[in-house]
């Protein structure tokens, strides 16, 4: 309702929009029609448009409810537009200035507002007089300024009625008499007989005056060269990397004052520059996208990307846009996104950080990648921020459940193994190691550490994979660990997923082993997804990473890394060569890298960068099962598993001394083995001994080579009955060796498949069914698979299927592997005897169960001709040798005295079936490519036969060949005797 009270018209107003409003001297609207606003009211500005424009926001009706907002422009005055698409992005003449003052004075304040003209006839707009509070401004007065005067004043803006055109011809202009002036300095008009006209007559008059004053002073839009900008903008005119190179360059404190132009949503802000120091660089009053670090806001709608609003968009923005929008603050710029057109920063606000707020209030979430650019002091805030919003379940988080752990949070206990470089094998404290399923897998939490390779697929590691894992060995293994439970993930193991665990461990006076691993560039912090659960000590990962980062650490270095190189000794051929400097180096530094049972183990030795299978001298561990997978060659005994789990929980990739003695046929170094430092120093060996998990080698007691201290260790076991000598030990018989079996002398017709040397071959027993079976199989299989490689385990003296082409076309043939070389192997044709190089991807594939040696022995018998010594073939004699033994032969059926077995060959005498006499034995001696035996050789081979009469036959007939051969001067005799150190070995 309006009253008249000393000449005022005072409005009084209630409702849902706007508060009661003090008296304020207008003139009546002419407007009738529906209120859009209330005649007179207060309410704040949200933003200001241009110099003559603001957007007013009201109060929301229901907390729930959006607040109303209305465009609202100053009446009868006009301002120059600021820049924008539809200008080219140029301003008029003193825009911005004017734009700036407007909203240095009124963003963020109420102020009164008097409706004009709005509804119909003013369009999307209200059209008015606003009027700012006294104590609103700098400085402070007790009356209300009109902006609209003042901002024509300061010559920012100029009236759309210039002179004496705004009066009636017959309302005379008031004189001086009829004036007053206010503390403002505005002209008021006195009273008169219409208080409506009355007003507009000193409104009109206020606005000439006031465009007089800056007319003369030279202000704004009137002065010799108002400010007139040109629109940069980000991507477009110039790189928003170079922005943030400058801001930190040329900016007090790193940060550039800007005014947050546009809210696009919570997170994500147009900002134009206007810091000074900014100017030299050309970036001054420059347009960029800026997303606010540390936080992603839900997003709006967008209609180009056909995306909807997201839960909470809407409520988000608005909470920025009432607190940023418009205003001129701070910005600190860390960094750009991954695309390079938004820049990433802190917004620096006097009353706090709009990050913290809007994750206080649940109407953001972190996000991980942009927290990485910020300060790590500034994070804690916000995860304190964010943890408050989830438990209360605010906004987004209404939906928040903490994660449930399936087992304990906490676990206390000995860490057993280091699987890789972010993943340890723990025994709970109290627990008993009676089995594997005791042992607990936990994962480093928010930890990524470089990849183990795989060998058996040509993997190698990732750089600095085996430092790593090598470090987390000697950070944790062996100690008591205590571990917080943070998550867990589910974790693809082939077929099937296994339930992992993620932690922090802590260690002794180490807080977190990970950090650590990330301090010394040897792990990188995990990526989370922003939802993801991480780590508590997210942050301080993140900063021990930026430190490695910064130092060039491990993975960080710019240098090249260079590929671990390890001898491998497990390879029987090199660990013979080799265990000689072992045995003479005495007293040797290992790890224990893998354990096989009680007594054998896969080690490490670090002075001589070499790989080696070790077994304890003098010991015997019962068989343990087979690992899961694996296929059983040995039925477990009774305490093998037992044995197994004693040395893995004292061992594994413990650092030990071994002292090696020797090697075996196989390959394997034996010798003695010490675990333990200082007063904890003990004899392994003894141990197993003593606890009952492993017994004397019975032949060494025999030989009487078992050192006295373990047989006396076995013997105080055997009276106290612990471990193996608990059980009844049966008394049995034990059945003779297949070394104290003598051979019986066997006839056979063969026929050579593989020449070696002359005195080396492979043959074909004659109507053997087994070579009928093979070679059908092998066709069968070929026809069945095709000739197309296939993956397999490529292990020496595994038995695979290996192509190849004998003319008449690809086949597969069994075939042993001697040896990896890279992409290719080296392999042994069971079935024939012949060696080939071929292709490890393309040339090998896995052979079916039924075509096994254990089923099918090899059909090539390796034999060697009794009694004679022929050169190699790097020899001239020796080649004649292999030619003459070809000539005489290949191709035939021939007669074969098989007289007994030699390290795994035949000892064969032959002879042609049509001409039997001489042998071929004695022809290769004849012919002077041969020798005759020593008598120790004779005596060897007649050890091994129940009858050896005939091989003394045979060594008396070579004999007297030799002696013709040597008369005549021909073979190796054409220039005398030959001496003992050109024989063969």
């Amino acid at each position: 309702s309006l009253t008249k009270s000393n000449q005022h018209y005072i409005l009084k107003t209630e409702g849902p929009y706007y508060s009661t409003m003090s008296t304020v001297a207008v003139a009546a609207p002419s407007y009738s029609g529906p209120a859009i606003l209330p005649e007179r009211g207060v309410a704040k500005v949200k933003s200001v448009l241009s110099g003559d424009t603001v957007v007013l926001i009201g109060r929301a009706v229901t907390p729930q409810a959006k607040a109303p907002e209305i465009v609202f422009t100053l009446e009868r005055i006009t301002a120059p537009r600021v820049a924008s698409k539809a200008n080219d992005n140029v301003d008029e003449p003193g825009a911005f200035a004017g734009r700036e003052w407007l909203r240095a004075l009124t963003v963020g304040k109420n102020v009164m507002f008097e409706t004009r003209k709005q509804g119909a006839s003013a369009g999307d707009r209200v059209y008015g007089l606003l009027f700012l509070q006294g104590t609103e401004c700098v400085p402070q007065t007790s009356a209300n300024l009109n902006l609209a005067v003042e901002c024509v004043r300061n010559g920012h803006a100029t009236p759309k009625v210039f002179g004496d055109s705004y009066m009636h011809s017959d309302s005379p202009v008031p004189d001086a008499s009829d004036e007053a002036t206010d503390a403002n300095g505005n002209v008021h008009v006195m009273e008169g007989a219409d208080p409506v006209a009355d007003a507009v007559r000193d409104y009109e008059r206020q606005l000439q005056l006031a465009f007089q004053e800056a007319k003369a002073a030279g202000l704004g839009v009137h002065g010799p060269a108002p400010l007139v900008r040109t629109m940069k903008n980000a991507g477009d005119d110039f790189q928003t990397l170079e922005l943030v190179e400058k801001t930190q360059k040329l900016c007090s404190g790193s940060s550039v004052k800007c005014v947050i132009e546009h809210i696009f949503d919570g997170s994500r802000f147009r900002c134009i520059v206007t810091d000074d120091d900014m100017a030299t660089a050309g970036l001054q009053y420059s347009s960029f996208t800026l997303i606010l670090a540390g936080v992603a806001a839900p997003r709006i709608a967008n209609a180009r990307l056909e995306t909807s609003t997201e839960p909470f968009g809407d409520e988000a923005r608005e909470f920025v846009q009432v607190r940023l929008l418009h205003r001129e603050l701070n910005i600190s710029l860390h960094g750009t996104d991954k695309s390079g057109v938004c820049a990433v920063g802190t917004v620096h606000h006097p009353r706090g950080n709009i990050a913290v707020e809007l994750l206080k209030n649940g109407l953001a979430r972190i996000s991980e990648w942009s927290a990485r650019m910020m300060n790590t002091n500034d994070l804690p805030a916000l995860r304190i921020a964010e943890i408050n919003a989830k438990r209360a379940q605010l906004k987004v988080w209404q939906h928040y459940e903490a994660p449930s752990l399936s087992g304990a949070s906490e676990i206390s206990g000995t860490v057993m193994e280091v699987l890789t470089g972010d993943t340890v094998s723990i025994l709970p404290a109290g627990q008993i190691y009676d089995s594997e399923a005791k042992l607990q897998k936990v994962s480093l939490a928010s930890i990524r550490a470089p990849r183990l390779g795989n060998e058996k697929y040509g993997k190698p590691d990732e750089p600095y994979a085996y430092e790593c894992k090598d470090r987390l060995r000697v950070l944790t293994v062996g100690k008591e660990v205590k571990v917080d439970i943070h998550y867990e993930r589910d974790i693809p193991m082939g077929e099937n997923t296994e339930k992992r665990q993620f932690g922090t461990i802590s260690s002794g006076k180490r807080e977190d082993v990970g950090e650590v691993l990330v301090a010394e560039g040897l792990a990188v912090t995990q990526r989370h997804r922003d939802d993801d659960e991480k780590s508590p000590r997210y942050d301080e990962l993140c900063a021990a990473e930026n430190d490695a980062k910064t130092g060039k650490k491990g993975v960080h270095s710019v240098k090249e890394y260079g590929r671990r190189t390890v001898n491998d000794l497990t390879n029987p051929q090199k660990a013979k060569a080799y265990s000689g400097s072992l045995m003479r180096a005495g007293p040797l530094k290992a790890i224990v890298d893998y354990v096989f049972n009680g007594s054998r183990f896969k080690l490490l030795v670090p002075s001589e960068n070499c790989y080696v299978m070790f077994a304890l001298e003098n010991l015997r561990c019962p068989q343990p099962s087979p690992n899961p997978g694996a296929r059983a060659v040995k039925p477990a005994e009774p305490f093998g598993d037992i044995s197994k789990r004693h040395a893995r929980s004292t061992l594994m990739q413990r650092t030990v001394e071994i002292t090696c003695t020797g090697v075996t046929m196989g390959g394997v170094i034996t010798g003695d083995l010490m675990v333990g430092q200082g007063g904890q120093r003990r004899d392994f060996c003894l141990e197993m001994i003593s606890s009952g998990l492993a017994t004397v080698d019975q032949r060494k007691i025999d030989y009487g080579e078992a050192p006295r201290k373990i047989v006396e260790a076995q013997t105080a076991a055997q009276n106290n009955r612990v471990g193996i000598w608990s059980l009844e030990q049966e008394k049995r018989t034990e059945a003779p060796s297949r070394s104290t079996l003598k051979a019986k002398e066997e006839i056979a017709t063969v026929r050579l498949s593989e020449i070696r040397s002359g005195n080396h071959v492979f043959l074909h027993i004659v109507g053997s069914e087994a070579a009928k079976v093979v070679d059908e199989s092998m066709k069968l299989f070929t026809s069945t698979n095709g000739t197309g490689g296939a993956p397999c385990d490529i292990k020496v003296g595994k038995v695979v299927a290996a192509l190849f082409d004998d003319g008449t076309g690809k086949s597969w043939y069994r075939a042993k592997i001697l040896e990896r070389k890279g992409p290719k192997a080296k392999v042994l044709y069971l079935d024939h005897g012949n060696v080939g190089m071929v292709s490890a991807a393309a040339q090998l594939r896995p052979l079916d169960p039924p075509l096994s040696t254990d089923r099918i022995p090899a059909v090539a018998k390796e034999a060697q001709l009794a009694l004679i010594k022929v050169r190699s073939l790097d020899d001239d004699e020796g080649v004649e040798a292999a030619r003459m033994l070809q000539q005489l032969c290949w191709g035939k059926n021939l007669t074969a005295r098989i007289h007994c077995e030699v390290e795994g060959k035949l000892v064969v005498t032959l002879s042609d079936a049509m001409d039997p006499t001489p042998t071929v034995n004695e022809r290769l001696v004849s012919a002077g490519l041969a020798r005759a035996p020593k008598p120790m050789d004779v005596e060897m081979v007649t050890s091994k036969m129940s009858d050896g009469q005939s091989i003394v036959s045979l060594a008396d007939d070579l004999k007297a060949a030799q002696d013709d051969a040597r008369k005549s001067r021909i073979g190796m005799w054409r220039y005398g005797d030959v001496g003992d150190e050109d024989e063969e070995e």
